[in-house]
């Protein structure tokens, strides 16, 4: 191979993973003594330091930025208008407006900056989790150095408990164990023999050697992964449906300043001044300015309240996403299972008759070491009830550490009487071979083997013999086979609940995992999660003896194995393709990518802080279960968003078409101010429905951005109208001061500006806050369990006794009005009252419309009711080991009756002088008819498997069956009736 220069090396031009290491050297232009400092510096400046880019932000211009979007927009031209435009007709700049218009900004870009600064950047934490310093050879010595100077070709030294600082190809020595977990997902550690590659971020387990850095920086495996993390920039949902609502409000708006425009200018020719404040009116009442504040405030609510759940949230937006996921794609290790191999006690296969499953792990436990274990020596010294036990009562004389050679281990041993014995345990060929198994028991053990292998357990086998010679290198008397033990990594206890859970809120669980194929399945099986998993092959062309596409199969699989970095990311971005708001879970570096890319990334408990950083949502608790509670509580919150963005789009309506109409109707001039104090007031109420009572629904939520506009235009229209009416009513008549002057004696005010000022003030003020509870809510607002949280309730009086007092007794002549005294007062409310009614009937009406129900049977009645359901406990488990037990159990039972017949059959009861006379003989014992039939098989499937467990010939032990069917309904197998599911 021709030699490159070290920029090519750096743009790739070589892969120095597969060559020779002799010719590793060659193209490095280095040696085994490593390189001098001198040429360690100049490599610096071709590759770059060992270490990831941090981006930073300029936060001051990250504040600015919340105050450039379009609702903003509107807002600055409604500031800019009052002091450039609004100055006319002797009137100074309308200053009041400019300062409130201001505040409100400030106070909206301040609060969504704090939220949004609390999340962090995610190559940053994948930055921290290089090694931060590294033994190097340099100038001919040995020395500790900072991981960010190492340079390809530079010679490391790796022992046990150091993280690789970079990828690297190992030298001449013993092989090494390393733990890939957080790079690949591998459950066991990995042996790595001298010319391997190691990888940057890794953990080594056990061994010393030297290796050849092949890969810094960004050129890593490590860091490959990172530059994925950081290329992704999404544009979430919420950002999308805020600037559509947005969009809305500002149309609507437009539309209305447009018409007001061209009438009054055009046809009515109103003075400037005059026109001016009107179109403040449209501006600063009809904008929903405060409508990012709100929902960021509510967010930020949530977020502490999941926090409190064990979920704590990096992006408050991750929320609204998390209500609406479909699907999650959940990593293996360490997320579903324990990442802790485990003895399937269950399936042990004992040879010997004389011995049983715990004899033999007790053997296997004595051929393990005691320290510094190994995670094949703990999962089996953890098996006993005291890992004491493994040396309990005998004495060591020499032990046989594993090696890749002979690959098992052996400890020769003798009791207390005296006796020598050796055990061993080791891969299975090689046990096999030791103890040189042949004829029906070599083909059982093989076939038992190839079982184990099918079901993605990992066999291991025990050989046990004596030494008469009483001497530790003696042969011994011959090697007896005494059995295989299976070898699993265990799902968490609470996976396969959560899984269920997640079901029937209507969201799908994916397996992606780096293991291999017959594992993910054996661990979909246990966990019930379904086992039409794949390999990551299948993702790289559409398969031709399949009729699906890529897509297609991504999206009715259960889960992928096998799989890379860029696969998960692969597969999460086609589900994205294919319209599916995408959670996932993960621990690990590999998980990185997918965790930023998906619309919810989601780190578990112990998670590496690479892990941590790409994800949205970071669970302090182990396991997946509280990712239900948050999914409920996130549903919770986004129905608390949701209303309000029913309310403000209602509220735009009403006030651009309400005041449109009363200013182009009457000529009547509203004070831009006072729309400014309703807005205040609006918005310090609305602040509490963050924390109102809601019912989350029981499948994925969505904005449904034409139910939102539909009911926002027919109840934003209705309130025009009735302000119209109400103006029509005080303005040219005399309904209210002949109805209710001898009630509330009040008075005719028209043609008095600054009292209908005040009057269409209240009625305005009171009106729109009121809406809050019909958009709160799909059933009745005046009903009780539909009521509303007792702040909000607080925040709506206070703020109207707030309102209604200014309608009173406000004298304010720079804003036109003054106060119209308490009868007017109260007859604006009982007028408000009795229009509020209709407004739960329009709302029915439209849901009726659009989605064919108005209020009865949804989903909400179905989580109301389902939370009155006491728990059933499901007949069986979704673990294996449950199964079984359940099933022998049963058996039991069984057995006994057929015990209780026997002895029935053998005594009669005869009535004989006032006593019991008990008769038997051996005769009656035996059968007189065919014994009952065997229980009933049981079934513990779900929507779409059953699993039997039906009596085997031999001796009864038990198997299991599983089937597979389809559809929602039918019978099972087992002639139980399907449930329905979700």
């Amino acid at each position: 191979m021709a030699e490159m220069s070290l920029e090519e090396i750096k743009n790739g031009k070589v892969d120095l993973e597969k060559i020779p290491v002799d010719e590793v050297f060659k193209q490095l232009k280095c040696t085994r003594k490593g390189l001098t400092s001198g040429e360690s510096e100049k490599r610096l400046q071709i590759f770059g330091p060992n270490k990831l880019e941090e981006k930073h932000e300029n936060k001051f211009l990250k504040f600015l930025g919340f105050m450039w979007n379009p609702l903003s927009w509107v807002m600055e031209s409604a500031a800019i208008m009052a002091i450039v435009l609004a100055n006319g007709g002797g009137k100074p700049p309308d200053w009041q407006d400019f300062i409130g218009i201001v505040v409100l900004l400030i106070i909206n870009s301040t609060i969504s900056f704090i939220e949004e600064n609390t999340a962090g950047n995610a190559a940053a934490a994948l930055m921290a989790n290089l090694a931060p310093q590294a033994k190097v050879l340099r100038d001919g010595k040995w020395q500790e150095v900072e991981a960010a100077v190492l340079v390809p070709g530079d010679v490391i030294s790796i022992k046990l408990g150091d993280i690789v600082p970079a990828d690297a190809r190992l030298l001449e020595g013993d092989p090494l164990k390393i733990d890939q977990a957080a790079l690949t997902g591998e459950s066991l550690p990995v042996t790595r023999s001298p010319g391997d590659e190691v990888f940057s971020g890794s953990t080594c387990k056990q061994g010393e050697i030297d290796a050849v850095v092949i890969a810094t920086g960004i050129h890593t495996f490590f860091g490959k992964a990172a530059h994925l993390v950081d290329s992704t920039n999404n544009v979430g949902h919420f950002q999308q449906v805020l600037t559509s609502i947005g969009n809305f409000c500002i149309i609507s708006i437009g539309v209305g300043v447009v018409i007001e425009v061209v009438v009054m200018y055009a046809f009515q020719h109103r003075e400037y001044r005059a026109g001016i404040d009107n179109l403040l009116v449209l501006l600063i009442g009809g904008i929903p300015i405060a409508m990012p504040t709100v929902l960021s405030v509510t967010m930020a609510i949530g977020s502490h309240r999941l926090s409190e759940q064990g979920a704590i949230t990096k992006r408050m937006t991750a929320i609204e996403e998390m209500a609406g996921m479909d699907i999650l794609c959940s990593d293996k290790t360490g997320t579903l299972t324990l990442n802790k191999l485990t003895v399937d006690k269950s399936l042990i296969e004992v040879f010997p008759e004389r011995m049983d499953a715990d004899h033999l792990i007790l053997l296997a436990a004595r051929a393990s070491r005691v320290e510094n274990q190994d995670a094949i020596d703990a999962s089996i010294v953890n098996m006993l009830k005291d890992p004491k036990e493994a040396r309990a009562g005998i004495t060591e004389v020499h032990f046989l550490p594993f090696n890749p050679v002979e690959k098992r281990t052996a400890i020769t041993y003798y009791d207390n009487n005296g006796d020598w014995h050796r055990a061993s345990k080791g891969a299975p060929e090689q046990i096999i071979e030791l103890c040189d198994l042949k004829g029906e028991v070599s083909k059982t053990a093989h076939k038992i083997i190839a079982n184990f292998a099918d079901r993605g357990l990992r066999s291991l086998a025990v050989a046990y013999q004596t030494i008469p010679d009483k001497n530790k290198d003696s042969a011994g008397s011959p090697w007896e086979f005494v059995g295989l033990l299976p070898l699993f990594d265990p799902p968490r206890h609470d996976s396969a609940e959560t899984i269920r859970r997640a079901l029937e809120l209507g969201v799908s669980v994916k397996m992606i995992t780096g293991d291999q194929l017959a594992i993910g399945i054996e661990t979909g099986r246990r966990l019930g999660m379904g086992t039409n998993m794949y390999p990551s092959s299948a993702l790289l062309t559409d398969n031709d003896e399949s009729s699906m596409t890529i897509d297609e199969l991504i999206e009715k699989a259960d889960g992928f194995a096998g799989v890379f970095p860029e696969h998960k990311y692969e597969i999460v971005r086609r589900l994205q393709d294919r319209l599916h708001i995408v959670g996932m879970t993960g621990d690990g570096v590999n998980d990185a990518p997918a965790l930023k890319k998906a619309d919810i990334g989601i780190a578990v408990a112990d998670a590496t802080d690479a892990a941590r950083s790409a994800s949205d949502i970071v669970l302090t608790e182990p396991g997946l279960s509280v990712i239900v509670s948050a999914v409920l509580t996130s549903r919770a919150i986004f129905q608390r968003m949701k209303n309000y963005t029913i309310y403000a789009v209602s509220i735009t309506i009403r006030i651009v078409f309400g005041f449109l109409l009363v200013a182009l109707i009457w000529k009547f001039d509203f004070s831009p101010f006072m729309v400014l104090i309703i807005a205040i007031l609006n918005d310090g109420t609305i602040m509490t429905i963050s924390k109102d009572r809601v019912k989350p629904s029981p499948v994925p939520d969505s904005w449904k951005l034409n139910e939102i506009f539909a009911t926002g235009i027919v109840l934003g229209a209705y309130m025009a109208i009735v302000t119209v009416l109400f103006f029509w009513l005080a303005e040219d008549t005399d309904f209210f001061s002949v109805s209710f002057n001898a009630t509330f004696g009040v008075k005719s005010i028209r043609g008095n500006h600054e009292e209908l000022t005040a009057a269409l003030y209240l009625q305005v003020s009171i009106i729109s806050q009121a809406l809050i509870f019909v958009t709160r809510t799909r059933g009745w607002s005046i009903s009780y369990s539909e009521r509303p949280g007792i702040l909000l309730v607080v925040a709506f009086f206070i703020a109207q006794l707030l309102a209604t007092i200014i309608a009173v007794y406000a004298k304010w002549d720079f804003a036109g009005i003054s106060g119209i005294g308490w009868g007017w007062a109260g007859v604006i409310w009982l007028f408000t009252v009795v229009t509020y009614i209709p407004l739960d009937v329009l709302k029915f009406l439209i849901r009726l419309v659009l989605t064919g129900h108005a209020w009865e049977n949804h989903p909400d009645n179905q989580v109301r009711n389902a939370k009155k359901k006491p728990k059933k406990r499901k007949r069986g488990s979704n673990s294996e080991t449950s199964l079984i037990m359940e099933s022998r159990f049963n058996f039991f039972l069984f057995c006994r009756r057929v015990s209780r017949r026997r002895r029935a059959t053998g005594r009669t009861s005869a009535k004989l002088n006032g006593r019991k006379r008990k008769e038997s003989s051996p005769g009656l014992r035996k059968w007189k008819r065919s014994p009952p039939p065997p229980p009933r098989p049981i079934c513990t499937g779900t929507a779409t498997r059953c699993r039997r467990f039906l009596p085997a010939k031999d001796g009864g032990r038990f198997k299991m069956e599983g089937k597979q069917t389809k559809g929602d309904f039918g019978l099972l197998p087992c002639g139980n009736k399907r449930r329905k599911q979700g």
